[in-house]
């Protein structure tokens, strides 16, 4: 199974940014998918989390909580993560990722089985 992330780059403070992952194979095969960031020095984050049973349930952060929003489209086997109203402390290599649960912890990178390679987001 492979994550292929897109979409990283720079953008100023208060702008905006798409993160796109593409999954080989049917995202439904997995309990949930997420987004996980590591910024330099510090220990990788669960950001956004979501279910790809039915109701897709979706998990955040607070520190992202009303900014960054989590989809997923199974038919395209894809998911999206839409940033807006970045902080420079968003800057991170931002990470897709699959995971058996249905139940939780969602945000805990513990939880995460199949991870992608990456994107970088630099916010200044």
């Amino acid at each position: 199974v492979q994550l292929v992330e897109s979409g990283g780059g720079s953008v100023q403070a208060g702008g905006s940014l798409r993160l796109s992952c593409s999954v080989s194979g049917y995202t439904t095969t997995y309990g949930s998918m997420g987004w996980l960031r590591q910024a330099p020095g510090k220990e990788r984050e669960g950001i956004a989390a979501i279910r790809t049973g039915r109701g897709g349930s979706t998990y955040y952060a607070d520190s992202v909580k009303g900014r960054f929003t989590i989809s997923l489209d199974n038919i395209k086997s894809t998911v999206d993560l839409q940033m807006r109203s970045l902080r420079p402390e968003d800057t991170a290599m931002y990470y897709c990722a699959s995971s058996p649960t249905t139940t939780g912890p969602f945000l805990s990178p513990s939880a995460y089985n199949n991870w992608g390679q990456g994107t970088q987001v630099t916010v200044s």
